[in-house]
C-alpha cells in the first residue's frame, strides 16, 4: 500500500479527502495535519467532522518545519488541502523528495506568472516547480500525471467547465468569433469552512461575485485555449456545481457531430456521464461524477452545454485521488466508482 497523508485536513475539502483515502484499497491514510497553530490542532477529525465519527480515528497534528522535512521523505504521497500561499511556502521543502504532491490550492495552476499574481495577489517565486507542476485535470491529462512529482488539482468551476468544453474545442466545433460564456453556481462550502458573513448560509441568497474577474477565468481559459466569458454565482444551498455553457459552433457541424465528439471524449470513462435530460445538482452531490447534457439549435447555430459536479469531491477531493490514481499506476475510477 502507498502511504499517504493530508495537510490541510481541517476543512470540507481535506475531510472529504481523509474518507476517500482512508477507503481506498490501496492508499494508507497515516496522518492528517493542519497548521502549528491551528485552533484545531490535535482534535480528532471525526469529532470535528461528524460523518467520519468512529470512521477515522485520527487527530489532526501541528504541522512543524521538521515534520514537513520527515513527510516528504516518508510518505508516497502527500495532499495539500491548504490556502495557495501556504503550498507556494512549503512547496521547495515538500517536492523533490520522496512524495509526491498533490496540490488542491491554485498556488501551481497558471504558469504565467504575472497573470497568477494578477489574480491571486502575490508572485509565485518557485520557478522550478511552477515548470514541473502538471494540471491534473484528470479526464484528459493522463498522460503527464503519471509520471508528476506535483500534480496541481484543478479549480471546481474550471473542472466543470472544461469537461464540458474540450471536447467541442479539441474537434475544432467552436466558432472562435464567439466566446464561449459560461455561467456557473456554487454551493456555499465552495468559500471553505472559516465562518465569513458574505458566505454565511443565512445571509446568501443567490447572486453573481468576481464578474469579469474571477481567478477561475484564466485558468479555464488557459487550458481550454480559448478567451471565455465566465460569471460565477453563490447559491443558498451547501455543496455542488451547476454550469450552464452556451457557445457558438461552427457553420456546417451537425447535431451528430456534437454527440459524436462528446461521445469520443468520455464514453468509456465512468466519472463523466453524459445524461440524457438535464442534470441537477441533486444527481451529483457527494458522489465523484461529472454529468453532462446539451441541446443545440441548428437554425442560430448555438449550443447550451450543462455540466454538474460535487465541488468538494469532483472540482477537489475525488479528482485528487483520480490523479493519485493514475500517478501510482491505477485506472483513475479505481476505488471511486464501482
Amino acid at each position: 500500500m502507498f502511504k499517504t497523508c493530508i495537510i490541510g485536513a481541517s476543512g470540507y475539502t481535506g475531510a472529504e479527502l481523509a474518507l476517500l483515502l482512508h477507503k481506498h484499497s490501496q492508499f494508507d491514510l497515516a496522518a492528517l495535519y493542519v497548521s502549528e497553530n491551528s485552533n484545531d490542532a490535535h482534535k480528532n477529525i471525526g469529532d470535528l467532522h461528524g460523518f467520519l465519527y468512529e470512521q477515522i480515528s485520527l487527530p489532526l497534528l501541528p504541522l512543524t518545519e521538521s515534520a514537513m522535512l520527515a513527510l516528504a521523505a516518508d510518505m508516497d504521497a502527500i495532499f495539500l488541502a491548504t490556502p495557495h500561499e501556504a503550498s507556494h511556502e512549503w512547496m521547495d521543502k515538500l517536492a523533490g523528495k520522496k512524495a509526491v504532491i498533490f496540490d488542491l490550492s491554485g498556488a501551481f495552476r497558471l504558469k504565467n506568472k504575472s497573470v497568477f499574481a494578477q489574480y491571486y495577489g502575490f508572485e509565485n517565486t518557485q520557478d522550478s516547480w511552477l515548470d514541473q507542476a502538471v494540471y491534473g485535470l484528470a479526464d484528459w491529462h493522463q498522460e503527464q500525471i503519471k509520471h508528476a512529482a506535483l500534480v496541481a488539482i484543478p479549480g471546481c468551476y474550471p473542472t466543470a467547465s472544461l469537461t464540458a468544453l474540450k471536447p467541442l474545442f479539441n474537434e475544432n466545433l467552436l466558432d472562435q468569433q464567439h466566446r464561449p460564456i459560461i455561467n456557473a453556481v456554487s454551493g456555499v462550502s465552495g468559500a471553505g469552512r472559516k465562518a465569513a458573513l458574505n458566505s454565511s448560509f443565512n445571509e446568501v441568497s443567490l447572486h453573481a461575485y468576481g464578474v469579469l474577474g474571477h481567478r477561475h477565468q484564466p485558468e479555464i481559459s488557459t487550458y481550454l485555449g480559448s478567451e471565455v466569458i465566465f460569471t460565477p454565482h453563490l447559491g443558498n444551498f451547501k455543496r455542488g456545481i451547476l454550469a450552464t455553457v452556451t457557445v457558438k459552433i461552427q457553420a456546417g457541424v451537425s447535431a451528430e457531430q456534437i454527440a459524436q465528439a462528446y461521445q469520443q471524449a468520455y464514453a468509456t470513462n465512468p466519472i463523466v456521464r453524459l445524461r440524457n435530460s438535464w442534470p441537477k445538482i441533486d444527481d451529483v452531490a457527494k458522489t465523484p461524477f461529472c454529468d453532462l447534457f446539451w441541446k443545440f439549435d441548428s437554425q442560430s447555430g448555438y449550443l447550451v452545454v450543462t455540466s454538474a459536479i460535487d465541488n468538494l469531491l469532483k472540482g477537489a477531493a475525488s479528482q485528487a485521488v483520480q490523479c493519485a490514481n493514475l500517478r501510482f499506476g491505477f485506472d483513475s475510477h479505481f476505488d471511486l466508482v464501482n
